[in-house]
């Protein structure tokens, strides 16, 4: 990254388009050698990025082996296990995830006025600029931008994606579309994997809205007192990580208490399961906890493809996932319910699903 971080100067100033001067965007200030206030977390919600492990078993999943039934088992022990897998052969181009990153980051380049034009700190609007998780709850803040970007249907939501840089459009709209249709393929696997019928996922999450972040994080100068995200699960069914290629960041959790490194590999993306597959799985699955962290020598980019049910699915463990005579680990409840309860809370409470546990 091209600078170290400084507390961001807040001008009083009209406000234009946004309601938070730019200022406030890490990708905007000039930085300096020590943390801002309001980012240092307390010493027991610290990272250690020195006690963090690497792990030469994550799972890395061939899709285009052509021993299916070794792909279904590999998939099933991967979610049972890990809660996430890396995916190659994956049917998305290099080229393409060569072109998503570099315009994504040509985003964040932008001068200020360009990206104050879409910044928002409204958690429900669609597609909006903004930085940290969500500044009007948090009392210490993320070490990251992003730009949120609904994205199915398409036509729906490009017109108001940004039209800077040029390219932006055409490029994030071809990659949404092969990944939902990647995403729309793992659910099937997975549905497999559970012993289900292929497209029960699928049909149980209705017509499934799609959304994506794509993350900006700044070198920063003092990374073991802070977080691009702390940890959290994702409230969604499924979740398609475009890492960057050159930069680890990515952390998820093991046994509930080993933080283990996810480094990039070439051409692969990864796999989150999410809270609504624990759910309908009844538990045989996991969502996976997972961090990201940041570091004082290179910038880093990610984008994450969100697949998640329409607000009105009614999600509930499987009925062939139920022993007979058992009451299911979740009750039924629908995707809006879940969605509204996770934005009312902190990203890095108790699991969400804990709160809908059956009675």
């Amino acid at each position: 990254m091209k600078a170290l971080c400084e507390k961001p100067r807040i001008e009083n100033r009209p406000r234009a388009s946004s309601p938070m001067a730019t200022t406030q965007l890490l990708s905007t200030v000039e930085h300096r050698e020590t943390l801002p206030e309001g980012y240092a977390r307390p010493e027991s919600d610290r990272p250690r990025l020195a006690e963090v492990a690497t792990d030469s078993n994550i799972p890395l999943i061939d899709l285009a082996s052509p021993d299916k039934p070794r792909v279904i088992a590999e998939i099933a022990q991967a979610c049972r296990t890990y809660g996430f897998f890396q995916v190659t052969n994956h049917g998305i181009a290099e080229e393409l995830l060569e072109k998503v990153m570099a315009v994504a980051l040509e985003f964040f380049r932008l001068p200020p006025e360009e990206k104050e034009k879409l910044y928002s700190d409204e958690p429900s609007k669609k597609i909006r600029l903004s930085t940290s998780f969500n500044v009007r709850k948090e009392t210490v803040h993320n070490w990251r931008d992003y730009l949120r970007l609904h994205c199915h249907p398409l036509e729906e939501f490009v017109p108001e994606w940004p039209s800077n840089p040029a390219q932006f459009k055409e490029i994030m709209s071809t990659y949404c579309r092969e990944v939902r249709q990647l995403g729309l393929r793992l659910l099937g696997a997975i549905s497999v994997s559970l012993g289900l019928e292929e497209d029960y996922i699928e049909k149980v999450l209705g017509e499934q809205e799609q959304h994506m972040a794509v993350n900006y994080y700044p070198r920063c100068p003092e990374p073991d007192l802070t977080y691009g995200l702390p940890k959290h699960t994702d409230p969604n069914a499924l979740t398609i990580l475009l890492p960057d290629p050159h930069v680890a960041g990515l952390q998820v959790l093991r046994d509930g208490d080993q933080w283990i490194v996810v480094n990039p590999r070439p051409n692969a993306l990864v796999v989150n399961l999410g809270d609504q597959i624990q759910a309908l799985s009844n538990g045989t699955y996991k969502s996976v906890w997972h961090r990201a962290v940041v570091n004082a020598v290179q910038e880093r980019m990610s984008v994450a493809s969100f697949m998640c049910p329409c607000n009105s699915a009614v999600i509930s463990p499987a009925r062939k996932l139920v022993a007979d005579g058992d009451a299911p680990v979740y009750r039924s409840f629908t995707y809006d319910e879940y969605y509204k309860k996770f934005w009312s809370r902190n990203l890095d409470q108790e699991h969400c699903l804990e709160l809908f546990k059956g009675q």
